[in-house]
C-alpha cells in the first residue's frame, strides 16, 4: 500500500514564558481550520498524516513537538499538566484557542490531560495508548508489559532510565516487530518508510531519548486527570488488528468519556491513521465543540 506522507510545508518555533521553545511544524493552507496533531512516541513534528488529504478537507495541520523531542527545549522531571499549560500558551499565542485535535499512539493521554482541562475542542484519538495501569487491565497484559507498568509504579525512575536506552532505529523495530501484516504494507512502502524514520531520527535529534523516555513514564502510569470531565466530543479510533495500543481496543476507555464514539475499522492496525486520514479529519471536523 503505497501511503505517502508529505514534508512539512511549515516549520518554527514558538517561545514559551519560562524561556523554552516549542517547535511546530504545519500543512495545508495557512487560513485553514486549524487542527492540532499531537504525534506517536517518538515520531516529532515531521511525521504528518497521508498526502493531499489535509489540504481536501480544508485543514490546517499543526504538530508540536513535545519537550525534549526534535526540536522542543527539554523539559526534565515534566507532568501532563506541564503539557496542558505548554499547549494553552502555544494555541493562544497562535491564534487558534481550544483547537479540534488528533491524537496518534503516545500522544494520546497528553490530548485527553488538554481536553480535560477545557484546552482541546474535539478529539479523535487514533491506536491510541490505553491506560494500562488502569486496575481493570492488569490481568489482561503480557507479562513482560505488566512488568513494565509494575516498574513505573514502583520505581518511576529507573524506569525512565530504562526507557532512555532507546534511540531511532530500537522504535522502528519495535513499531514494525509487532505489527501485523495490514499494517507493515503500509510501513514499509519505501515513501511512508523513509517518511516515519526521518521523524524518529529528529525525535533524537539532541543526543539523547531524555524525551521519549518521559513521555512513556507519564503514558505508562496512572493518568492524573478525570476521563468524566471531558466535555467534547471524542472519536476513539481503532484498526481491528491493532494488538499493542489496548488490552481491548478502547473498549473501557471510550465508556470513561461521557462523549466518546468508539470507530473499530475491520482489516487494519495501528496505521488506520494513515489508511483512514480522510475519514477521521472529516468527523473531527464535522463536531461542535
Amino acid at each position: 500500500m503505497n501511503v505517502r506522507i508529505d514534508a512539512p510545508a511549515r516549520l518554527g518555533e514558538t517561545g514559551l514564558p519560562d524561556g523554552r521553545r516549542l517547535a511546530w511544524a504545519e500543512w495545508g493552507p495557512d487560513n485553514g481550520t486549524a487542527v492540532l496533531l499531537i504525534p506517536g512516541a517518538a515520531t516529532s513534528r515531521w511525521l504528518g498524516l497521508t498526502s493531499g488529504v489535509v489540504e481536501s478537507v480544508g485543514a490546517r495541520l499543526i504538530s508540536v513537538d513535545r519537550p525534549g523531542l526534535g526540536a522542543s527545549s527539554p523539559f526534565p522531571g515534566r507532568t501532563f499538566q506541564d503539557f496542558v499549560a505548554d499547549i494553552a500558551h502555544f494555541t493562544e499565542t497562535r491564534g487558534f484557542r481550544r483547537p479540534p485535535m488528533i491524537a496518534n499512539s503516545q500522544g494520546a493521554p497528553f490530548a485527553l490531560a488538554c481536553a480535560a482541562s477545557g484546552q482541546a475542542g474535539p478529539l479523535a484519538i487514533v491506536s491510541a495508548a490505553d491506560e494500562i495501569a488502569a486496575p481493570e487491565f492488569t490481568e489482561l497484559l503480557p507479562d513482560d508489559l505488566r512488568a513494565l507498568v509494575e516498574l513505573v509504579a514502583s520505581d518511576p525512575a529507573a524506569a525512565e532510565a530504562t526507557f532512555a536506552g532507546f534511540d531511532a532505529d530500537a522504535m522502528w523495530r519495535l513499531v514494525t516487530q509487532g505489527s501485523p501484516e495490514s499494517d507493515l504494507a503500509v510501513y514499509r512502502a519505501p515513501a511512508f518508510e523513509d517518511a516515519y524514520r526521518r521523524a524518529l531520527t529528529e525525535a533524537f535529534s539532541q543526543g539523547a531519548a531524555a524525551g521519549y523516555a518521559r513521555d512513556t513514564v507519564l503514558a505508562m502510569g496512572r493518568w492524573p486527570f478525570d476521563l468524566s470531565a471531558i466535555t467534547s466530543p471524542v472519536d476513539v479510533w481503532y484498526g481491528a488488528e491493532d494488538r499493542s495500543h489496548s488490552p481491548d481496543n478502547g473498549e473501557t476507555l471510550a465508556r470513561r468519556i461521557p462523549r466518546a464514539h468508539r470507530r473499530l475499522v475491520p482489516d487494519i492496525g495501528g496505521a488506520v491513521l494513515w489508511t483512514h486520514t480522510e475519514q477521521i479529519l472529516r468527523s473531527l471536523l464535522s463536531h461542535d465543540a
